[in-house]
């Protein structure tokens, strides 16, 4: 896909930025997590998450959006990495999504690629995420950006079952 821009999210993105959220969870997790949860996910609650998340101006989040013709079909946020309650020296990628339907063309990296060079010009020294580790398809995704798991896992706990999670780490002296 030609033609992607990448821009930083305003108010008015939170509507769509929910869609994106809520059908990459419905068909990138789909038998990930319970089908139950993905079941009840809901646009509007997302949209009202997404507009007091927006709301509260944390400067050190940073959200994006990445347009195709000018409609955003996808959405990534970053910001410190965060060890419990406290914020390290490290950037983390909290949250990557792109519509299910321009999935492969170049939605995801265009965003990957802006938040590893906002980071790195941030002088954050690495960038952390976290990835569901049945996810393979996510964990190419990241591989190929040079993402590499550093052997931390925790459980995600989605309707009553534990679904595990790893961290990958990347450097941040290239972009």
């Amino acid at each position: 896909m030609t033609g992607i821009r990448v821009r930083e999210m305003v108010y008015d993105d939170c509507d769509r930025v929910a869609g994106i959220r809520v059908g990459g969870w419905r068909t990138a997790y789909r038998g990930l997590v319970p089908q139950s949860y993905l079941d009840a996910l809901d646009i509007e609650e997302d949209t009202a998450r997404r507009r007091a998340r927006f709301s509260a101006h944390d400067s050190t989040v940073v959200n994006l959006i990445a347009e195709h013709d000018g409609k955003p079909v996808g959405w990534s946020c970053h910001g410190p990495y965060r060890e419990g309650d406290t914020r390290t020296a490290d950037a983390e990628l909290y949250a990557i999504y792109v519509d299910p339907a321009h999935w492969g063309k170049g939605a995801g990296q265009a965003l990957l690629r802006e938040s590893l060079h906002r980071c790195t010009a941030a002088g954050y020294p690495r960038m952390l995420l976290w990835v569901l580790k049945d996810n393979t398809p996510a964990r190419r995704f990241y591989e190929r950006a040079g993402f590499r798991p550093d052997g931390a896992q925790e459980p995600f706990e989605v309707h009553g079952v534990q679904v595990p999670e790893v961290r990958c780490v990347r450097e941040l002296t290239t972009v």
